[in-house]
């Protein structure tokens, strides 16, 4: 595959461990995750750094370490849109009953937060230049982000890239922390094929780096689970 000609996103992490991503638009920069409580203050410095405006906050799950700073956020941009599915935009307020058709425990920690979605979003939907795509299991409305110029795929906790790439369908030893936080691990892996079958060029993760040239490593990914 060739290497795209756009390189539009920024990561932004905490101790290595924990992304969230500005992605460059012509009206300003949307924000992907928000990352761990008290992330705020590196989050709009790499925003100014750009010199361009936060103009939403697209949350891929409402997990803790996605969701953390999202109320510190969204009380220094109240202008900027939020937008979760309205799956997650229910994990948001701190509300775990499963609903109609989920079985099982959710996994993971679902704080809560303040801050409610100005609307919700879903598969198919196109935020600027990235496409939504349903990709349910570790959360029941996770979502994922596919830029359409650089083909990068914001896949949230679907797949990690820290000490080696997985799907979250699988325990990597060495970071076992998103399968941990699975809450159905067959469906999470029919997601991970289905990300596959967009062809992303590089695989930008809730946790590690982002890879390029990715699609060995996501197939490699999916064999672990299979």
């Amino acid at each position: 595959m060739s290497i795209p000609s756009v390189e539009a996103h920024t990561r932004i992490s905490r101790y290595g461990l924990v992304n969230a991503f500005l992605v460059q638009e012509e009206d300003g920069l949307t924000l992907i995750d928000t990352a761990l409580k008290g992330s705020a203050k590196k989050i709009l410095a790499a925003a100014a750094g750009l010199d361009a405006p936060i103009v939403r906050i697209a949350l891929t799950h409402a997990h803790n370490d996605h969701v953390g700073a999202l109320d510190e956020l969204a009380a220094k941009l109240r202008d900027a849109e939020v937008l979760i599915s309205a799956r997650e935009a229910i994990l948001l307020t701190g509300d775990t009953s499963l609903q109609p058709g989920e079985t099982g425990r959710l996994r993971g920690g679902f704080p809560g937060r303040r801050t409610k979605p100005t609307r919700t979003i879903a598969d198919g939907d196109v935020i600027g230049s990235l496409q939504v795509h349903a990709c349910p299991g570790h959360t029941p409305g996770h979502l994922a982000f596919l830029d359409t110029r650089d083909r990068t795929l914001y896949c949230g906790d679907v797949y990690s890239t820290l000490f080696g790439v997985y799907t979250s369908a699988t325990v990597n030893p060495l970071f076992p922390l998103p399968a941990r936080a699975t809450w159905d691990r067959e469906l999470v892996l029919e997601s991970a094929i289905h990300l596959r079958t967009l062809e992303p060029y590089a695989l930008a993760p809730g946790h590690g780096p982002v890879n390029i040239d990715a699609l060995e490593q996501m197939d490699d990914a999916i064999a672990k689970a299979a």
